[in-house]
Protein backbone atom coordinates (compact mmCIF):
# COMPACT_ATOMS: atom_id res chain seq x y z
CA UNK A 1 0.00 0.00 0.00
CA UNK A 2 3.33 2.17 -0.14
CA UNK A 3 1.68 5.65 -1.72
CA UNK A 4 5.12 6.80 -3.16
CA UNK A 5 8.79 5.67 -3.75
CA UNK A 6 11.85 7.08 -5.10
CA UNK A 7 13.13 5.75 -8.19
CA UNK A 8 16.76 7.14 -8.98
CA UNK A 9 19.11 7.00 -12.20
CA UNK A 10 22.49 8.41 -12.89
CA UNK A 11 20.92 12.00 -13.40
CA UNK A 12 18.64 12.22 -10.96
CA UNK A 13 16.12 11.44 -8.52
CA UNK A 14 12.53 11.43 -9.10
CA UNK A 15 9.44 10.65 -6.81
CA UNK A 16 6.64 8.76 -8.44
CA UNK A 17 3.07 9.15 -7.18
CA UNK A 18 1.27 5.96 -6.98
CA UNK A 19 -2.46 5.24 -6.71
CA UNK A 20 -2.80 3.99 -2.70
CA UNK A 21 -5.35 1.09 -3.87
CA UNK A 22 -3.67 -0.91 -6.68
CA UNK A 23 0.29 0.93 -6.77
CA UNK A 24 -0.19 2.52 -10.24
CA UNK A 25 2.28 5.22 -10.91
CA UNK A 26 0.48 8.38 -11.38
CA UNK A 27 3.00 10.46 -12.52
CA UNK A 28 6.82 11.66 -11.10
CA UNK A 29 8.18 14.63 -9.84
CA UNK A 30 11.64 15.70 -9.41
CA UNK A 31 12.99 15.38 -5.72
CA UNK A 32 14.80 18.31 -4.16
CA UNK A 33 18.13 18.93 -2.71
CA UNK A 34 19.09 20.74 0.20
CA UNK A 35 20.94 22.78 -2.64
CA UNK A 36 17.70 23.03 -4.86
CA UNK A 37 15.87 24.22 -1.60
CA UNK A 38 17.82 26.95 -1.51
CA UNK A 39 18.30 28.09 -4.90
CA UNK A 40 14.88 27.92 -5.42
CA UNK A 41 14.34 30.30 -2.55
CA UNK A 42 17.29 32.43 -3.53
CA UNK A 43 15.01 32.36 -7.45
CA UNK A 44 11.61 33.31 -5.51
CA UNK A 45 13.26 36.26 -3.28
CA UNK A 46 14.61 37.85 -6.06
CA UNK A 47 11.67 37.72 -7.51
CA UNK A 48 9.94 39.13 -4.44
CA UNK A 49 10.37 43.14 -5.23
CA UNK A 50 9.08 43.24 -8.69
CA UNK A 51 6.27 41.29 -7.59
CA UNK A 52 5.38 43.16 -4.36
CA UNK A 53 5.40 46.41 -6.71
CA UNK A 54 2.98 45.03 -9.29
CA UNK A 55 -0.48 46.83 -8.36
CA UNK A 56 -2.52 44.95 -5.95
CA UNK A 57 -5.40 44.53 -8.31
CA UNK A 58 -3.16 42.97 -10.67
CA UNK A 59 -2.21 40.39 -8.39
CA UNK A 60 -5.89 39.65 -7.17
CA UNK A 61 -6.41 39.28 -10.83
CA UNK A 62 -3.89 36.79 -11.19
CA UNK A 63 -4.92 34.46 -8.44
CA UNK A 64 -8.94 34.87 -9.07
CA UNK A 65 -7.54 33.28 -12.52
CA UNK A 66 -5.81 30.84 -10.90
CA UNK A 67 -9.11 29.91 -8.81
CA UNK A 68 -11.34 29.93 -12.16
CA UNK A 69 -9.19 27.67 -13.16
CA UNK A 70 -8.42 25.04 -10.34
CA UNK A 71 -12.89 24.68 -10.88
CA UNK A 72 -12.82 24.73 -14.60
CA UNK A 73 -10.37 21.52 -14.35
CA UNK A 74 -12.08 20.22 -11.18
CA UNK A 75 -12.46 16.62 -12.92
CA UNK A 76 -8.70 16.27 -13.29
CA UNK A 77 -8.02 17.18 -9.41
CA UNK A 78 -10.55 15.55 -8.10
CA UNK A 79 -9.67 11.90 -9.76
CA UNK A 80 -6.02 12.94 -8.54
CA UNK A 81 -7.50 13.37 -4.56
CA UNK A 82 -9.10 10.25 -4.80
CA UNK A 83 -6.48 8.39 -6.46
CA UNK A 84 -3.59 9.94 -4.74
CA UNK A 85 -4.83 10.53 -1.44
CA UNK A 86 -7.57 8.34 -0.65
CA UNK A 87 -10.17 10.53 -0.64
CA UNK A 88 -13.96 9.89 -1.09
CA UNK A 89 -15.26 11.97 -4.31
CA UNK A 90 -17.80 13.89 -2.12
CA UNK A 91 -14.71 15.17 -0.11
CA UNK A 92 -12.54 15.58 -3.26
CA UNK A 93 -15.49 17.68 -4.62
CA UNK A 94 -15.56 20.18 -1.60
CA UNK A 95 -11.95 20.29 -1.25
CA UNK A 96 -11.43 21.49 -5.04
CA UNK A 97 -14.12 24.22 -4.93
CA UNK A 98 -13.04 25.56 -1.24
CA UNK A 99 -9.70 25.49 -2.38
CA UNK A 100 -10.95 27.60 -5.15
CA UNK A 101 -12.56 29.99 -2.53
CA UNK A 102 -9.23 30.37 -0.34
CA UNK A 103 -8.02 31.90 -3.24
CA UNK A 104 -10.69 34.14 -3.98
CA UNK A 105 -10.43 35.25 -0.56
CA UNK A 106 -6.60 36.15 -0.70
CA UNK A 107 -7.52 38.28 -3.81
CA UNK A 108 -10.36 40.09 -1.69
CA UNK A 109 -7.74 41.05 1.45
CA UNK A 110 -5.34 42.57 -1.18
CA UNK A 111 -8.00 43.99 -2.75
CA UNK A 112 -9.59 45.60 0.40
CA UNK A 113 -6.70 45.80 2.74
CA UNK A 114 -8.93 47.87 5.74
CA UNK A 115 -9.54 50.67 7.37
CA UNK A 116 -6.45 52.69 7.79
CA UNK A 117 -4.72 53.51 10.79
CA UNK A 118 -4.69 56.26 12.89
CA UNK A 119 -2.65 59.30 12.51
CA UNK A 120 0.28 60.11 14.70
CA UNK A 121 0.22 61.60 17.82
CA UNK A 122 2.52 64.29 16.60
CA UNK A 123 -0.07 67.03 14.59
CA UNK A 124 3.88 68.42 12.93
CA UNK A 125 4.50 64.90 11.66
CA UNK A 126 2.73 62.94 9.08
CA UNK A 127 3.15 59.17 9.00
CA UNK A 128 2.15 56.33 6.39
CA UNK A 129 1.47 53.83 8.19
CA UNK A 130 0.73 50.37 5.76
CA UNK A 131 0.88 46.62 5.73
CA UNK A 132 3.24 45.30 3.21
CA UNK A 133 4.43 42.03 1.58
CA UNK A 134 7.04 40.05 4.25
CA UNK A 135 9.20 38.37 0.81
CA UNK A 136 9.05 34.85 0.20
CA UNK A 137 6.99 32.86 2.00
CA UNK A 138 7.46 28.68 2.88
CA UNK A 139 4.53 27.06 2.69
CA UNK A 140 4.70 23.03 4.18
CA UNK A 141 1.04 21.32 3.35
CA UNK A 142 0.42 17.46 4.33
CA UNK A 143 -0.91 14.80 2.59
CA UNK A 144 -4.88 15.06 4.13
CA UNK A 145 -6.18 18.37 2.29
CA UNK A 146 -3.11 18.97 0.13
CA UNK A 147 -5.58 21.31 -2.18
CA UNK A 148 -7.37 23.17 0.63
CA UNK A 149 -4.60 23.68 3.00
CA UNK A 150 -2.11 24.89 0.42
CA UNK A 151 -4.60 27.22 -1.24
CA UNK A 152 -5.47 29.03 1.94
CA UNK A 153 -1.74 30.29 2.23
CA UNK A 154 -1.33 30.87 -1.51
CA UNK A 155 -4.26 32.65 -2.07
CA UNK A 156 -3.71 35.68 0.66
CA UNK A 157 0.63 35.26 0.41
CA UNK A 158 0.55 35.88 -3.16
CA UNK A 159 -2.60 38.18 -3.66
CA UNK A 160 -0.72 40.47 -0.89
CA UNK A 161 2.21 40.56 -2.65
CA UNK A 162 4.71 37.75 -1.09
CA UNK A 163 6.50 35.09 -3.87
CA UNK A 164 6.40 31.51 -2.21
CA UNK A 165 8.37 28.94 -2.10
CA UNK A 166 5.75 25.50 -1.80
CA UNK A 167 6.69 22.14 -0.40
CA UNK A 168 4.07 19.00 -0.63
CA UNK A 169 3.53 15.95 1.18
CA UNK A 170 5.53 13.42 -0.59
CA UNK A 171 2.65 11.41 -0.53
CA UNK A 172 0.48 14.23 -3.18
CA UNK A 173 3.29 15.86 -5.26
CA UNK A 174 0.98 15.91 -7.76
CA UNK A 175 -2.79 17.40 -6.01
CA UNK A 176 -0.95 19.56 -3.56
CA UNK A 177 1.74 21.12 -6.07
CA UNK A 178 2.12 20.23 -9.62
CA UNK A 179 -1.80 21.30 -9.58
CA UNK A 180 -0.98 24.29 -8.61
CA UNK A 181 1.96 25.12 -10.65
CA UNK A 182 -0.39 24.70 -13.93
CA UNK A 183 -3.02 27.25 -12.86
CA UNK A 184 -1.29 29.59 -11.69
CA UNK A 185 1.29 29.48 -15.09
CA UNK A 186 -1.82 29.71 -17.15
CA UNK A 187 -3.10 32.41 -14.97
CA UNK A 188 -0.37 34.83 -16.01
CA UNK A 189 2.04 34.61 -12.66
CA UNK A 190 5.45 35.85 -13.57
CA UNK A 191 8.16 33.00 -13.45
CA UNK A 192 9.92 32.21 -10.10
CA UNK A 193 6.58 34.16 -8.06
CA UNK A 194 5.63 30.52 -7.09
CA UNK A 195 8.52 28.02 -6.68
CA UNK A 196 7.29 24.35 -5.84
CA UNK A 197 10.03 21.57 -4.43
CA UNK A 198 9.79 18.29 -3.37
CA UNK A 199 11.06 15.79 -0.76
CA UNK A 200 10.72 15.16 2.81
CA UNK A 201 11.91 15.97 6.32
CA UNK A 202 15.20 16.95 4.56
CA UNK A 203 13.69 19.33 2.10
CA UNK A 204 11.57 20.57 4.91
CA UNK A 205 14.66 21.51 6.84
CA UNK A 206 16.26 23.40 3.73
CA UNK A 207 13.40 25.26 3.53
CA UNK A 208 12.96 26.51 6.99
CA UNK A 209 16.44 27.26 6.88
CA UNK A 210 16.91 29.51 3.46
CA UNK A 211 18.17 32.38 4.30
CA UNK A 212 15.89 34.05 1.81
CA UNK A 213 13.23 32.61 3.36
CA UNK A 214 11.18 35.21 5.74
CA UNK A 215 8.30 33.54 7.10
CA UNK A 216 6.98 29.48 7.08
CA UNK A 217 3.11 28.54 7.39
CA UNK A 218 3.08 25.04 8.13
CA UNK A 219 0.55 22.42 9.06
CA UNK A 220 1.56 18.46 10.47
CA UNK A 221 2.15 17.27 13.19
CA UNK A 222 2.48 18.07 16.60
CA UNK A 223 6.07 16.93 16.92
CA UNK A 224 7.45 18.50 13.66
CA UNK A 225 5.24 21.96 14.29
CA UNK A 226 7.38 21.97 17.39
CA UNK A 227 10.91 21.47 15.22
CA UNK A 228 10.00 23.73 13.10
CA UNK A 229 8.90 26.28 15.63
CA UNK A 230 12.23 26.18 17.43
CA UNK A 231 14.11 26.21 14.40
CA UNK A 232 12.51 29.77 13.41
CA UNK A 233 12.53 31.35 16.78
CA UNK A 234 16.26 30.45 16.44
CA UNK A 235 16.24 32.07 13.24
CA UNK A 236 13.69 35.23 14.40
CA UNK A 237 11.62 34.08 11.38
CA UNK A 238 7.76 34.31 11.56
CA UNK A 239 6.23 31.05 11.49
CA UNK A 240 2.01 29.97 11.64
CA UNK A 241 1.47 26.39 13.16
CA UNK A 242 -1.60 24.62 12.30
CA UNK A 243 -0.99 21.36 14.28
CA UNK A 244 -2.92 18.62 15.53
CA UNK A 245 -6.08 18.22 17.36
CA UNK A 246 -7.86 16.11 20.12
CA UNK A 247 -11.32 17.89 19.08
CA UNK A 248 -14.14 17.39 21.56
CA UNK A 249 -17.52 17.05 20.43
CA UNK A 250 -19.84 17.83 23.40
CA UNK A 251 -23.36 16.35 23.10
CA UNK A 252 -26.20 17.67 25.70
CA UNK A 253 -29.07 15.37 26.89
CA UNK A 254 -31.45 17.95 24.87
CA UNK A 255 -30.43 16.56 21.40
CA UNK A 256 -32.54 14.45 19.25
CA UNK A 257 -29.75 11.35 19.63
CA UNK A 258 -30.26 10.01 16.11
CA UNK A 259 -28.97 13.38 14.72
CA UNK A 260 -26.34 13.87 17.10
CA UNK A 261 -24.91 10.27 16.06
CA UNK A 262 -25.12 11.68 12.37
CA UNK A 263 -23.30 14.89 13.39
CA UNK A 264 -20.64 12.89 15.40
CA UNK A 265 -20.27 10.25 12.53
CA UNK A 266 -19.40 12.96 10.00
CA UNK A 267 -16.82 14.76 12.12
CA UNK A 268 -15.02 11.61 13.22
CA UNK A 269 -15.29 9.26 10.09
CA UNK A 270 -14.84 12.20 7.08
CA UNK A 271 -11.71 10.99 4.88
CA UNK A 272 -11.43 8.52 7.53
CA UNK A 273 -10.91 10.88 10.58
CA UNK A 274 -7.79 11.73 8.87
CA UNK A 275 -8.84 15.75 9.52
CA UNK A 276 -7.17 17.90 12.41
CA UNK A 277 -10.59 18.75 12.84
CA UNK A 278 -11.83 15.57 13.22
CA UNK A 279 -14.27 14.47 16.24
CA UNK A 280 -11.94 12.43 18.75
CA UNK A 281 -13.08 12.61 22.18
CA UNK A 282 -17.76 12.62 22.00
CA UNK A 283 -18.59 14.07 25.41
CA UNK A 284 -21.90 12.87 25.93
CA UNK A 285 -24.45 13.68 28.47
CA UNK A 286 -25.01 10.75 30.88
CA UNK A 287 -28.61 10.55 30.56
CA UNK A 288 -28.46 9.91 26.66
CA UNK A 289 -24.80 8.20 26.47
CA UNK A 290 -25.77 4.60 25.85
CA UNK A 291 -28.30 5.25 23.72
CA UNK A 292 -25.59 7.86 21.72
CA UNK A 293 -23.58 5.15 21.86
CA UNK A 294 -25.59 2.55 20.02
CA UNK A 295 -26.66 5.10 17.41
CA UNK A 296 -23.15 6.12 16.97
CA UNK A 297 -22.29 2.55 16.46
CA UNK A 298 -24.84 1.86 13.95
CA UNK A 299 -23.98 4.73 11.85
CA UNK A 300 -20.17 3.86 11.66
CA UNK A 301 -20.91 0.11 11.19
CA UNK A 302 -23.03 0.93 8.31
CA UNK A 303 -20.71 3.09 6.18
CA UNK A 304 -19.71 1.49 2.85
CA UNK A 305 -15.96 0.72 2.70
CA UNK A 306 -13.54 0.64 -0.03
CA UNK A 307 -11.72 1.85 -2.85
CA UNK A 308 -13.32 5.37 -3.44
CA UNK A 309 -12.56 5.52 -7.19
CA UNK A 310 -13.56 2.35 -8.14
CA UNK A 311 -16.66 1.90 -5.78
CA UNK A 312 -19.40 4.19 -4.12
CA UNK A 313 -17.22 4.01 -0.86
CA UNK A 314 -17.82 6.33 2.04
CA UNK A 315 -14.94 5.64 3.90
CA UNK A 316 -11.67 5.20 1.52
CA UNK A 317 -7.67 3.67 2.78
CA UNK A 318 -5.92 4.92 5.34
CA UNK A 319 -2.92 7.18 3.58
CA UNK A 320 0.10 3.99 4.33
CA UNK A 321 0.61 1.02 6.01
CA UNK A 322 2.47 2.49 8.79
CA UNK A 323 -0.05 4.53 9.34
CA UNK A 324 -2.71 1.95 9.31
CA UNK A 325 -0.80 0.28 12.18
CA UNK A 326 -0.38 3.29 14.21
CA UNK A 327 -4.27 3.46 14.63
CA UNK A 328 -4.83 -0.57 15.02
CA UNK A 329 -2.20 -0.23 17.78
CA UNK A 330 -3.77 2.60 19.35
CA UNK A 331 -7.16 0.67 19.77
CA UNK A 332 -5.77 -2.36 21.07
CA UNK A 333 -3.96 -0.23 23.64
CA UNK A 334 -7.50 1.94 24.36
CA UNK A 335 -9.21 -1.82 25.00
CA UNK A 336 -6.10 -3.38 27.27
CA UNK A 337 -6.83 -0.03 29.34
CA UNK A 338 -10.39 -0.64 29.84
CA UNK A 339 -12.23 0.88 26.76
CA UNK A 340 -15.14 -1.00 25.17
CA UNK A 341 -14.80 -2.32 21.39
CA UNK A 342 -18.44 -1.16 20.44
CA UNK A 343 -17.89 -1.45 16.51
CA UNK A 344 -14.56 -1.43 14.13
CA UNK A 345 -11.13 -2.06 15.09
CA UNK A 346 -10.09 -4.86 12.99
CA UNK A 347 -7.30 -3.80 10.18
CA UNK A 348 -8.90 -4.51 6.71
CA UNK A 349 -5.37 -3.20 4.74
CA UNK A 350 -5.31 -1.07 3.26
CA UNK A 351 -8.59 0.30 5.22
CA UNK A 352 -9.38 0.52 8.59
CA UNK A 353 -13.07 0.32 9.60
CA UNK A 354 -14.82 3.30 11.67
CA UNK A 355 -14.87 2.36 15.28
CA UNK A 356 -16.25 3.16 18.20
CA UNK A 357 -14.57 3.03 21.76
CA UNK A 358 -17.06 3.63 24.64
CA UNK A 359 -16.23 3.80 28.57
CA UNK A 360 -13.10 6.22 27.86
CA UNK A 361 -11.60 7.78 30.95
CA UNK A 362 -9.30 10.41 31.00
CA UNK A 363 -7.17 8.27 32.79
CA UNK A 364 -6.85 6.53 29.12
CA UNK A 365 -4.04 7.02 26.87
CA UNK A 366 -6.61 7.69 23.88
CA UNK A 367 -8.28 9.99 25.81
CA UNK A 368 -4.91 12.36 25.39
CA UNK A 369 -2.99 11.30 22.65
CA UNK A 370 -4.48 11.90 18.83
CA UNK A 371 -5.15 9.32 16.81
CA UNK A 372 -5.59 10.22 13.04
CA UNK A 373 -7.83 7.35 11.83
CA UNK A 374 -11.50 6.63 11.97
CA UNK A 375 -11.67 6.37 15.98
CA UNK A 376 -14.11 8.18 18.28
CA UNK A 377 -13.99 8.03 21.77
CA UNK A 378 -17.34 8.14 23.99
CA UNK A 379 -16.78 9.50 27.32
CA UNK A 380 -19.72 10.56 29.85
CA UNK A 381 -20.45 13.52 31.71
CA UNK A 382 -22.44 14.40 34.60
CA UNK A 383 -23.21 18.08 33.75
CA UNK A 384 -22.27 21.38 31.68
CA UNK A 385 -19.17 22.00 34.40
CA UNK A 386 -17.99 18.52 34.19
CA UNK A 387 -18.21 18.68 30.24
CA UNK A 388 -15.93 21.86 29.96
CA UNK A 389 -13.60 20.21 32.80
CA UNK A 390 -12.96 17.21 30.53
CA UNK A 391 -12.93 19.30 27.22
CA UNK A 392 -10.10 21.11 28.39
CA UNK A 393 -8.35 18.02 29.91
CA UNK A 394 -6.06 18.00 26.32
CA UNK A 395 -2.92 19.87 25.80
CA UNK A 396 -4.48 20.90 22.47
CA UNK A 397 -7.05 23.40 21.36
CA UNK A 398 -7.73 22.98 18.24
CA UNK A 399 -11.66 22.81 17.78
CA UNK A 400 -14.59 21.73 19.32
CA UNK A 401 -18.71 21.69 18.72
CA UNK A 402 -21.44 21.75 21.17
CA UNK A 403 -24.29 19.89 19.88
CA UNK A 404 -27.49 21.18 21.11
CA UNK A 405 -30.39 23.40 20.54
CA UNK A 406 -30.47 25.60 23.55
CA UNK A 407 -27.98 27.92 21.92
CA UNK A 408 -27.50 29.69 25.26
CA UNK A 409 -26.38 27.07 27.15
CA UNK A 410 -24.43 25.67 24.13
CA UNK A 411 -22.71 29.38 23.61
CA UNK A 412 -22.00 29.65 27.65
CA UNK A 413 -20.28 26.47 27.24
CA UNK A 414 -18.45 27.09 23.98
CA UNK A 415 -16.93 30.24 25.55
CA UNK A 416 -15.34 28.12 28.26
CA UNK A 417 -13.95 25.72 26.23
CA UNK A 418 -9.83 26.23 25.26
CA UNK A 419 -9.93 25.77 21.46
CA UNK A 420 -9.15 28.13 18.21
CA UNK A 421 -12.21 27.36 17.17
CA UNK A 422 -15.88 26.24 18.75
CA UNK A 423 -19.04 25.61 16.72
CA UNK A 424 -22.64 25.37 18.64
CA UNK A 425 -25.25 23.24 17.05
CA UNK A 426 -22.88 21.82 14.58
CA UNK A 427 -19.74 19.12 14.57
CA UNK A 428 -16.59 19.96 14.40
CA UNK A 429 -15.37 19.81 10.68
CA UNK A 430 -16.16 23.26 9.49
CA UNK A 431 -14.20 25.26 6.61
CA UNK A 432 -15.11 29.03 6.18
CA UNK A 433 -12.00 31.09 4.49
CA UNK A 434 -13.55 34.37 5.46
CA UNK A 435 -13.51 33.33 9.56
CA UNK A 436 -10.09 33.18 11.23
CA UNK A 437 -8.42 29.85 12.10
CA UNK A 438 -6.37 28.21 14.10
CA UNK A 439 -5.32 26.58 17.24
CA UNK A 440 -3.66 26.90 20.60
CA UNK A 441 -1.51 24.78 22.83
CA UNK A 442 -0.28 21.49 21.02
CA UNK A 443 -2.94 22.72 18.09
CA UNK A 444 -0.32 25.79 17.33
CA UNK A 445 0.35 29.21 17.48
CA UNK A 446 -3.17 30.81 17.44
CA UNK A 447 -4.93 31.93 13.86
CA UNK A 448 -3.17 32.45 10.90
CA UNK A 449 -5.71 31.50 8.04
CA UNK A 450 -8.95 33.05 7.16
CA UNK A 451 -10.55 36.49 7.32
CA UNK A 452 -8.15 39.51 8.84
CA UNK A 453 -5.86 36.37 10.19
CA UNK A 454 -4.60 35.98 7.33
CA UNK A 455 -3.54 39.53 5.96
CA UNK A 456 -1.47 39.87 9.70
CA UNK A 457 0.08 36.75 8.80
CA UNK A 458 1.43 37.42 5.71
CA UNK A 459 2.17 41.09 5.82
CA UNK A 460 4.03 43.40 7.68
CA UNK A 461 3.68 46.71 9.36
CA UNK A 462 5.96 49.39 7.60
CA UNK A 463 5.68 52.91 9.33
CA UNK A 464 6.89 56.08 7.04
CA UNK A 465 7.40 59.65 9.20
CA UNK A 466 7.65 63.02 7.44
CA UNK A 467 8.65 66.17 8.99
CA UNK A 468 8.49 69.30 6.70
CA UNK A 469 10.82 71.66 7.33
CA UNK A 470 13.36 68.78 8.93
CA UNK A 471 13.25 68.75 12.50
CA UNK A 472 16.23 70.47 14.61
CA UNK A 473 17.85 69.20 17.95
CA UNK A 474 20.32 70.74 20.21
CA UNK A 475 22.66 68.42 19.78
Amino acid sequence: MTALTASETKSETRLVSREITTGEPLGAVELSTPDRVTSAARRAGAAAPAWAATPAEERAAIVERAADLLVERAEQAQELLVREGGAIPGKAFFEVRQAAQELRHGARLARHPGLPHPPADDPERTAEVTRVPLGVVGVIVPWNFPLLLAARSLGPALALGNTVLLKPDPHTPLSGGRLFVEAFADAGLPPNVLEIVHGDAEAGSALVQAPDVAMVSFTGSTEVGREIGALCGRLLKRVVLELGGQNAFVVLDDVDVEQAAAAGAWGSFLHQGQICMSARRHLVHRSIVEEYTEALARHAAALRIGDPYRSDAQIGPVIDRRQLTTVANAVEQAVAQGARLVTGGRPQPPYYPPTVLADVSEQMDVFHTEVFGPVATVTAFADDEAAVRLANTSDHGLTAAVYTGDTGRGSMIGRQLRCGVTHIGDQTVVQDAALPFGGIGASGNGSGFGGRASLEAFTRWRTLTTSTPPRTYPF
